[in-house]
C-alpha cells in the first residue's frame, strides 16, 4: 500500500500556525491541494507569503463556528479545486478551566470550538464525498477520509485542564461514531491523539514557564517534545491508501506518555 496523498485535495483547519500549519504544509510539500483554513487572515497570509492563491494551496478565513463559514470553506474548496477527498480537524483551542467554578464557561466554549466545529464540518464534507464518489461511479476503496486531532487529556486527569480534557474526549468519541456511521459509505474517520508537542499553545506556556520544559520531558519515556511535523507525518500515513481499513481508531502520538501516569503533568 502507498503512503503517498499526491493529487488529494484536503481541507486543514487551524491551519495559521503550530500542528495545523505544520499538517497543511506537510500535505502541500507531498503534492496535495490544500485549503488552508484558520480565522486568522493576516497570520495565514505572513505564513504564505507568495504561495497564496498559487498551485496547490488556498487559503480561507473565517469563524468556522458558525455554520454560514463551514458552508463557504466547503465551497472555497470546490471553487478552488473542484473536490474534496481529506478533511483534517485541527482547529482547536486549549484552555485552563476551574471544575468548581460554576461561573466558568470554558467547557462550553471547548465543546463548540473543538467538538462542534469538527463535527459540523464533517457532517457537511461527507455529504460532499458520497456525492463526488456517485458522480465518479467509484463502487471500491475509500471515497474519503476525516481525521480529527485529539489529545491524551481525553484519558488523563488534571484538574486546570477540565474543559480541555472533557472536549478531547468527546472528539475521540465523535470520531468512533462518525466512523460507524460513515463505514457503509466508504468514509474513514480516524484520530490522532498527541501528547506534548511544540505547538502554538505549548511554545506560549513554556515561554512563561520555562522550567515546566524539564517537567514534560520527565513524564515522557522518550524524553523529549514531539515536532509539529511528527504529528503531520501520522496524520498523512492515516489520509493515505496505507489505512485503507482503518476506521473509528484513535492513533496516539506521545512518546510513551500514556504508559505512564503522570496526572499532574498537564497534557498540550
Amino acid at each position: 500500500m502507498s503512503f503517498s496523498i499526491s493529487g488529494k485535495t484536503a481541507i486543514v483547519t487551524g491551519a495559521a500556525n503550530g500542528i495545523g500549519l505544520a499538517i497543511a504544509r506537510h500535505f502541500a510539500d507531498q503534492g496535495a491541494n490544500v485549503m488552508f483554513a484558520d480565522m486568522d487572515e493576516t497570520r495565514l497570509v505572513e505564513e504564505l507569503g507568495e504561495q497564496v492563491d498559487e498551485g496547490n494551496i488556498r487559503y480561507f478565513a473565517g469563524d468556522l463556528r458558525e455554520k454560514l463559514t463551514i458552508a463557504n470553506l466547503l465551497s472555497a474548496t470546490l471553487d478552488a479545486f473542484d473536490r474534496v477527498d481529506i478533511l483534517v480537524n485541527a482547529c482547536r483551542q486549549v484552555c485552563k478551566s476551574d471544575p468548581l467554578n460554576a461561573d466558568d464557561d470554558a467547557v462550553e466554549a471547548l465543546l463548540r470550538q473543538n467538538l462542534l466545529t469538527s463535527l459540523r464540518l464533517s457532517q457537511l464534507v461527507a455529504k460532499r464525498m458520497k456525492h463526488q464518489a456517485e458522480e465518479d461511479g467509484s463502487e471500491e476503496g475509500s471515497i474519503g477520509t476525516i481525521i480529527n486531532l485529539s489529545s491524551i487529556a481525553a484519558r488523563r486527569t488534571h484538574p486546570d485542564l477540565m474543559a480541555y480534557s472533557i472536549s478531547s474526549a468527546a472528539l475521540d468519541q465523535m470520531t468512533r461514531s462518525l466512523a460507524v456511521a460513515l463505514a457503509k459509505d466508504r468514509i474513514r474517520v480516524n484520530g490522532v491523539a498527541f501528547g506534548s508537542v511544540m505547538s502554538a499553545s505549548l511554545q506560549s506556556v513554556l515561554k512563561d514557564t520555562p522550567d515546566y520544559r524539564e517537567t514534560i520531558i520527565a513524564s515522557t519515556p522518550m524524553e523529549r517534545i514531539a515536532s509539529a511535523s511528527e504529528v503531520a507525518e501520522a496524520v498523512q500515513f492515516l489520509a493515505s491508501p496505507a489505512a485503507d481499513f482503518m476506521t473509528g481508531q484513535i492513533l496516539t502520538v506521545d512518546g510513551g506518555r500514556t504508559l505512564l501516569d503522570p496526572v499532574t503533568t498537564a497534557a498540550h
